[in-house]
């Protein structure tokens, strides 16, 4: 079943509206009028009371705000598996791309489409998957019917991985990329954009690099790519004649305002301020960095890059990276992380984290002119939280409240191009509980073929 259209639209009597606009105005009492999938006025309750719409929404408990962008996300794989690794496993991404290249494309379709479930009824209204779709023909009907906002792109690389990748020759590689941009760019009435997407700069020699940023210019689009620094990582690349990671990708021209570096742990401030000068964005994974005790406090530079002007988005990287995949719970984590690490309450205060989620990481994305807040002309991707809820009260100051109180289970509506895709808590595109258990048994499949295995549990399982 299709999302729920209709022409015109009216968010009424709002109890705030969290508008993310250039004067960034809460309205009390607010009302959104949409039409034709574009947002035609906000403001008081009052001013729009004239104005009629084919359904209208009694905003009366609700605070309203933009949908949520995810800059980092790992759709396709890891619901079936997800929790199996344990605490003290290190890294897992070794199995973590086994199980992911054993997917059958049939498998890949209903575990992106419950990614898709958990992304849009907690928030997300666009998501980034860095290349790890491997069947986007299958998936294409599941975004479709789930009305959301995708960025996709063809995994390539060069070089040996320390894990199994996607590689192929330069030529091949650029190839690919090429016939994927032409081919997927644009569709679903231009919900679905194609980016380059080598996996690292790791993995990909200099000559790939630079070919697929001439890819991205001459195509108008981004490249992502997976992205750290530290003390290792410099001194690593200045045996090699670099200052440092960034400085390398700068050496190639492969830093610039339409290039989103992911993850970014570990970077200096000498990197920062190369990323500063030439535009390029970041996609951070908070709860990743924390659950993987990477040191996001200390190696983590969140606060440094926003004081520079450097567009960041958060995202929620994998559901078995950070495990969930609630915006709300990523941006929280921003928020608090820093404040306990350096001891400084004032870093990135809740009305930033929030920019974060919304224009902030829509700009970082390159859709800040489309999405991100609540401006008339723009797309209508909007929220609506319940603030009948426990959770919610008292409610003094809705950015608080939502940035510290809340997380996705509060959302009871999401409008995505003016659709309401989430309505009363429910999606209408799949049968829930027949999608739990189809994925569940590809999870155990999976698992049986890979012969990946775990102890379930530290606990005894009787």
């Amino acid at each position: 079943m299709r999302p729920m259209t209709a022409q015109t639209l009216k968010i009424d009597h709002a109890r705030y509206v969290l508008t993310l606009d250039a004067q960034r105005r809460i309205i009390q009492d607010g009302a959104v009028l949409i039409e034709n999938g574009r947002i035609a006025r906000v403001g008081k309750a009052a001013e729009l009371a004239s104005a009629s719409a084919d359904r209208v929404i009694d905003g009366r408990h609700m605070v309203v705000t933009p949908g949520f962008v995810n800059g980092h996300m790992h759709i396709s794989y890891a619901h079936a598996v997800r929790g199996i690794f344990p605490d003290d496993v290190g890294s897992p991404l070794p199995q973590v791309f086994k199980l992911q290249m054993a997917m059958t494309e049939e498998e890949e379709y209903h575990t992106t489409l419950l990614g898709l479930v958990e992304l849009v009824k907690n928030g997300t209204v666009c998501f980034v998957d860095p290349g790890s779709t491997k069947y986007p023909d299958a998936c294409l009907q599941a975004y479709e019917d789930a009305g959301i906002r995708v960025i996709l792109g063809e995994c390539v690389t060069d070089r040996e991985a320390p894990f199994p990748l996607p590689r192929y020759p330069a030529a091949e590689a650029i190839d690919k990329t090429s016939a994927f941009l032409k081919r997927w760019n644009g569709r679903l009435n231009g919900r679905l954009r194609a980016w380059v997407m080598p996996f690292s700069a790791e993995t990909c020699s200099a000559d790939l690099l630079k070919s697929l940023k001439r890819l991205a210019d001459e195509h108008r689009t981004f490249l992502t790519l997976h992205f750290n620094s530290g003390v290792k990582a410099r001194a690593d690349y200045q045996e090699h004649g670099a200052g440092s990671p960034t400085a390398y990708l700068d050496s190639l021209g492969l830093l610039g305002p339409n290039v989103c570096l992911a993850h970014v742990l570990g970077i200096d401030d000498i990197e920062i301020d190369l990323m500063a000068r030439a535009g390029s964005t970041a996609a951070m994974c908070p709860v990743t960095a924390a659950k993987g005790a990477r040191g996001a406090g200390q190696l983590g530079r969140l606060p440094e890059l926003v004081a520079k002007g450097v567009k960041v988005a958060l995202g929620c990287d994998s559901p078995n990276n950070s495990n969930h995949l609630d915006i709300l719970r990523a941006l929280n984590m921003a928020a608090i992380q820093y404040k306990d690490a350096r001891q400084d309450m004032k870093l990135i205060p809740a009305e930033t984290a929030l920019e974060l989620a919304t224009l902030t990481g829509a700009h970082a994305l390159g859709v800040g002119d489309e999405i991100g807040s609540l401006d008339v002309g723009k797309k209508a991707d909007l929220l609506l939280f319940d603030t009948q809820r426990p959770e919610w009260q008292a409610l003094f100051n809705p950015v608080n409240n939502l940035v510290y109180n809340a997380d996705g289970r509060s959302l009871h509506t999401v409008i995505i191009d003016g659709r309401v895709v989430v309505d009363a808590y429910k999606q209408s595109f799949v049968d829930e509980p027949r999608l739990y258990a189809k994925v569940q048994e590809i999870g155990e499949s999976l698992l049986a073929r890979t012969g990946v295995s775990h102890p379930r549990s530290r606990w005894p399982m009787v």
